[in-house]
């Protein structure tokens, strides 16, 4: 099959194509910056918020299938400037998915757990959306374009991706590593409960809903609900860290730019009944992470 996958150069997106390319799938790659161009993997510098740009690049690569998980995820950086997150999240999203209507391609477009205002979590993919802050706002707007254009899409919610390497900013997982290894204190929320996700398994849920054609919502996510200073303190067991470093806060003793939800975990049992690339327990996600930093740091 032939796929395009926006946001190639991303965390998720890197991973994505590296799996469809593993598996003999032709592959195009949207993204910024010079990357490789292997027999099966070829790479196209676009600017997702340019609607144009969009268009005459799929339409070269003529897709079956569009996985799109290029998105604007920091959260406060989209409070702060509400018209860069509208572009990146909302306007490149209708623009990837009116030109997947055009060509008949199946759009998987994967979104995030904060649609939900974090009142009665964890949820399921029937509960309605409730977000809070632009970040959540547009991200759901985003869902509602793909789903205007492309009825039979697949939205793929994920929370706190998190994996080794990076794939350019640190992620919440190398973010925490990178501290803890130079023996920095960190503060986690201990009220706030999240699906962590490892990327690499994200990718692998998101490519199984494009090869098979699915639609409707997923949460691809991690398989356990935890607070970010559970997760902290699994890491560090994990890891050999020490989890003195760890000091546990509140959400609203942080005084963040943007509101974030405080239960916002995802139910999982609709994937791990229907689909083949299951969902990870956090202590095999940790264990596969820390097998990615020992490899990457050559150890």
């Amino acid at each position: 099959m032939r796929f395009l996958v926006t946001g190639s150069n991303g965390l998720v997106g890197s991973r994505v194509c590296a799996l469809l390319e593993k598996a003999g799938h032709q592959v195009v790659g949207l993204g910024r910056g010079p990357r490789r161009t292997t027999g099966a993997y070829s790479y196209v510098e676009c600017d997702l918020t340019r609607e144009q740009d969009v268009a005459t690049a799929l339409e070269a690569a003529a897709p079956e299938v569009i996985l799109h998980p290029a998105s604007m995820t920091e959260v406060d950086a989209c409070e702060r400037d509400p018209e860069q997150a509208f572009a990146a999240n909302v306007t490149a999203t209708a623009a990837v998915a009116r030109s997947a209507r055009k060509l008949g391609a199946h759009l998987v477009h994967v979104s995030t757990d904060y649609v939900f205002d974090g009142e009665h979590g964890p949820y399921d993919e029937q509960a309605l959306p409730n977000p809070r802050g632009v970040y959540a706002l547009t991200k759901h707007m985003a869902e509602q374009a793909a789903r205007t254009f492309v009825p039979g899409c697949a939205i793929a919610r994920t929370a706190v991706v998190y994996g080794w390497p990076a794939a350019g900013r640190p992620n919440f997982g190398a973010w925490l590593v990178g501290s803890l290894e130079k023996g920095q204190q960190v503060r986690l929320f201990e009220d706030q409960f999240v699906s962590a996700s490892l990327a690499d398994s994200v990718a692998a849920m998101v490519c199984e809903l494009g090869e098979r054609k699915l639609g409707g919502i997923w949460n691809t996510c991690g398989a356990d609900v935890v607070d970010r200073m559970s997760f902290g303190r699994a890491l560090c067991e994990v890891f050999g860290f020490d989890p003195q470093l760890l000091v546990p806060t509140r959400l609203a003793d942080m005084k963040l730019a943007s509101p974030r939800p405080l239960r916002s975990g995802l139910k999982v049992d609709k994937v791990r009944s229907l689909l083949s690339a299951q969902p990870l327990p956090l202590a095999e996600s940790l264990k596969r992470f820390h097998a990615a930093w020992r490899s990457g740091r050559g150890s």
